[in-house]
This record gives C-alpha cells, structure tokens and sequence, in this order.
C-alpha cells in the first residue's frame, strides 16, 4: 500500500514539475518566495512569499486588505518549493484550488502586519486550509523553514537576486571594518 502511494506521488510530483514555466511565472501546486528590498538584503532568509493554484497562478497577501493575483508585491518570484497535490486531504487540484481561494478571500478582509499576519500566514492558512500533509499546524515559521530547506531557485538569476545584495553588504561592512583597523 505505501509503495502505491509512493508512486502516485512521484508521478503528480512529475507532472506538476513538468508544468512549471519560469519565463511565463507559472508554478502549479508551489509556494513562490521573493527577496524584499533591503529586508532581505540585511536578513536573505526573510521575503516575501505567495501560493499557486493548480495551473500556476500566484496568490499573495500584498498588503491591507488586498490579495494580488499573478503580479507578486515584490517581483518575480525568485524561489519556489513544490508541494504534492497527493498529500491534500481531501485530495486533488480542486480540493487545492478551494482552499488557495478561501485563504484568499479570508486575507481580503484582513489588516496586513509584517510581524504577525503577513504572506507566510496567508499561505499557511491554505495549506491548513487543504490539511497538507493531515496537517492543521502550518505557521509563518515553519513555513519560512521549509521554503528555506525545500525551496529551489529559478536559475542563476534567482540566485543572484536573491543573495547579490546581502553579499555586496558583507563585503562592504568587512571592507571599512579592515579599513578602520588597518588605521
């Protein structure tokens, strides 16, 4: 039994995997995280995060009572995480869909608060939402763990956006630190 469901989700894993397309910003059954300018400079593991629907198409808690679609508050996305529509509860892209929809509408309603109810709360409350993995404990910090550990760039530019800043920041602050020591 294990075994069966084991390829059922490696093949809707391929499937979805097969339908991402990073120039069009398509990302089915992903969450998509962002760099924040110079938040993310100063911290790189904080941005700005959104989820897709089944055929791609990013939802993000922008701001106070506003959810964007396809147009992300800070940019093109620069990270994504893949996740198995297999491990929804209720199983299936519509099961998804319905609660990338619900959190939507819930957060269309809400105060945006960068420490408390942000994007990664907007996107963990579908993932609850749908029970991802039979779970109904997702949170900003795990979330923001787990796009850490499971997320991939989208190619090299990704990665320089990502992390170019934060490094020429380093080597600034080290620069005049070696310049004040060598004096």
């Amino acid at each position: 039994m294990a075994d069966v469901v084991e390829k059922e989700s490696m093949k809707n894993y391929q499937i979805a995997s097969e339908k991402i397309n990073t120039e069009a910003g398509r990302f089915p059954y992903c969450v998509v995280w962002t760099p924040i300018p110079v938040l993310s400079w100063l911290f790189p593991l904080i941005g700005h995060t959104g989820i897709c629907t089944s055929t791609g198409v990013i939802r993000d808690f922008a701001g106070p009572y506003f959810v964007s679609e396809d147009n992300m508050a800070f940019g093109k996305p620069t990270k994504y995480w893949m996740l198995d529509v297999s491990k929804v509860y209720a199983r299936g892209s519509n099961a998804w869909d319905t609660a990338v929809h619900g959190a939507s509408e819930e957060y269309k309603q809400r105060m945006h608060n960068l420490c408390c109810d942000n994007c990664h709360s907007h996107v963990a409350m579908a993932l609850n939402l749908m029970q991802y993995e039979n779970s109904t404990s997702w949170n900003m910090v795990n979330l923001c763990l787990l796009v850490l550990i499971h997320g991939k760039h989208i190619g090299c530019a990704g990665f320089l956006k990502t992390w170019l800043p934060f490094l020429m920041l380093m080597g600034i602050i080290v620069a005049v630190v070696l310049a004040f020591n060598l004096q």
